[in-house]
């Protein structure tokens, strides 16, 4: 069994981390999962969350706001809507992505006003958004 996965991390606008990780953290649109080196095959949606980079350097986190990771046995590959490495991000960052969450949820209400599952899942982007500033210390109002 091999000791580290390669890691790449990308958003729209730049590679945030190209790295031999021992483990990666994940916030799956399912649940939160590690992956470590000789993970099966997967393909998962993401949720606004941190994702946590374990590797020879030390320990980094990412603030995402959403995307794709795949994994495979020797590389974990995360496509990233947004993706800020957590010491860069900042209170009025954080806000703006908050604002953005409760804009949709307020288009979705005004737009579905019959159909829960669209409203649902802005609402749920929402409190995602939410639960991840407190796991960060930044605070949405």
């Amino acid at each position: 069994m091999a000791d580290t996965v390669q890691f790449d991390l990308v958003s729209p606008e730049r590679l945030l981390a190209s790295v031999e990780a021992k483990e990666v953290q994940i916030p799956g649109a399912e649940g939160d999962m590690t992956a470590l080196p000789d993970h099966a095959p997967l393909i998962t949606t993401l949720r606004p969350g941190v994702v946590k980079v374990t590797s020879a350097d030390g320990a980094k986190d990412y603030v995402v706001t959403g995307g794709f990771a795949e994994i495979n046995p020797t590389g974990i590959s995360i496509l990233a809507e947004r993706a800020i490495p957590r010491e860069d991000i900042t209170q009025e960052q954080y806000k703006s992505m908050v604002d953005e969450a409760n804009a949709n949820l307020q288009k979705a209400q005004d737009t579905y006003k019959n159909e829960p599952g669209p409203v649902d899942e802005a609402a749920k982007l929402l409190a995602d958004m939410v639960a991840m500033g407190g796991e960060i210390g930044l605070s949405a109002s």
